[in-house]
């Protein structure tokens, strides 16, 4: 199937997919006119990266996960490498949080000692 095919069966945009190519997630074919041709299964695929994506990683985590990506990630039990990712992930996102909220505390005091 061609670029906009994928893009209209995935939701993501052209753009997207011609990224996720860039960041050696998903591989396509040129066909004989230029065209990139992907195959069936860069359907799941694609919908694997985004929901990877949308979960907080980044691309090169996802990268990371390339074995995850032959899952069905939206119907399928998650992956183990991306359950371990994501305990990281969100570990760090809550170091962010109490940092950010000790911040706002301190800020706070300085406004109401004014």
């Amino acid at each position: 199937m061609r670029i906009g095919e994928l893009a209209r069966r995935t939701g993501a945009s052209t753009r997207a997919l011609r990224y996720y190519e860039q960041r050696g997630l998903l591989g396509s074919e040129r066909a004989a006119n230029g065209y990139r041709e992907y195959p069936p299964e860069a359907v799941e695929r694609v919908r694997g990266i985004r929901l990877l994506l949308d979960s907080g990683l980044t691309s090169d985590d996802v990268r990371e996960l390339r074995g995850c990506l032959q899952l069905d990630l939206v119907n399928e039990p998650e992956c183990e490498e991306a359950l371990a990712l994501y305990q990281q992930r969100l570990r760090a996102v809550r170091e962010r949080i109490d940092a950010l909220t000790a911040t706002r505390a301190r800020l706070e005091r300085h406004l109401a000692a004014d």
